[in-house]
C-alpha cells in the first residue's frame, strides 16, 4: 500500500519490489532492485525514508524516519523480520537480524551486523565491520561500547547523557507520560489526512 503523507508521496522505481502487505508512506524513496516484503512499513513522518539499491526490508519491520532524524538505508542492507529501524543511518552492506533496534541518529558503520534482539541506542555509532551479539546493547559515540545483557548500571552510565527522551520525543527527561502522549498523539493525529494512492509514483 502507497501512502500519500504531508502532501509526499512514495517513489517506486520499475526494478523494486512492494509486497501488497506492505506499507510505503510519505517521503520514502526506493533504491533500485530493492525489496520490500509482506508486513513491513516504511514510515516517513515529518522527515524522509532513503533506501539504497539491491535492499531487502524483511517481513513484519518498520523503518520510520522523522525530520531531525532521517531513515537512512545504504545499498545491500538486509533489515530482518520484525527489526526496528527508527531514524537511523544503516552504512552500505549493514545486516540487521531479527528483532534488532536502530534509534534515532544511531549509525551502523558500512559492513556491521547487528544480530538478533541487538539495540543500537539513539546518538550512538557501530563502528565499521563492528559485530554487536544476540541481545546486547551498543552505546556511546564517537564509538558505541557494547553491553551484555545485564550490564544495566554500566548501560546507564553511558546511555543518560544519549538523552532518549529528548532524541526520541523532544522533551526533557522525567516529563509526565501524560503531556509526552499527549504530544505524540497530536503528531500521528496528522496521518488522519493520509492519501492512499493506487500505485508507484
Amino acid at each position: 500500500m502507497l501512502i500519500e503523507h504531508r502532501g509526499q508521496r512514495p517513489v517506486v522505481p520499475e526494478s523494486a519490489y512492494v509486497a501488497p502487505t506492505a506499507v510505503l508512506c510519505g517521503a520514502v524513496v526506493l533504491g533500485e532492485r530493492s525489496r520490500v516484503l509482506h508486513g513491513a512499513v516504511l514510515t516517513a513522518e515529518d522527515g524522509r525514508v532513503r533506501v539504497g539499491s539491491d535492499v531487502v526490508v524483511m517481513e513484519n519491520a518498520l523503518v520510520r524516519g522523522r525530520a531531525r532524524h532521517p531513515a537512512v538505508l545504504g545499498d545491500a542492507v538486509l533489515v530482518g523480520p520484525h527489526a526496528h529501524v527508527n531514524g537511523g543511518t544503516l552504512e552500505d552492506e549493514v545486516f540487521v537480524a531479527t528483532g534488532a533496534c536502530v534509534f534515532p541518529g544511531a549509525v551502523a558503520g558500512a559492513g556491521s551486523e547487528l544480530r538478533i534482539h541487538s539495540v543500537l541506542h539513539v546518538n550512538s555509532v557501530l563502528p565499521p565491520g563492528t559485530v554487536l551479539p544476540i541481545g546486547w546493547i551498543a552505546a556511546g559515540a564517537p564509538r558505541a561500547r557494547l553491553f551484555a545483557p545485564g550490564e544495566h548500571d554500566e548501560l546507564w552510565q553511558v546511555q543518560e547523557a544519549l538523552d532518549f527522551p529528548g532524541t526520541v520525543y523532544g522533551m526533557p527527561r522525567g516529563t509526565a507520560m501524560r503531556e509526552v502522549m499527549a504530544r505524540q498523539a497530536a503528531f500521528y493525529g496528522a496521518h488522519r489526512d493520509d492519501v492512499t494512492l493506487d500505485g508507484p509514483s
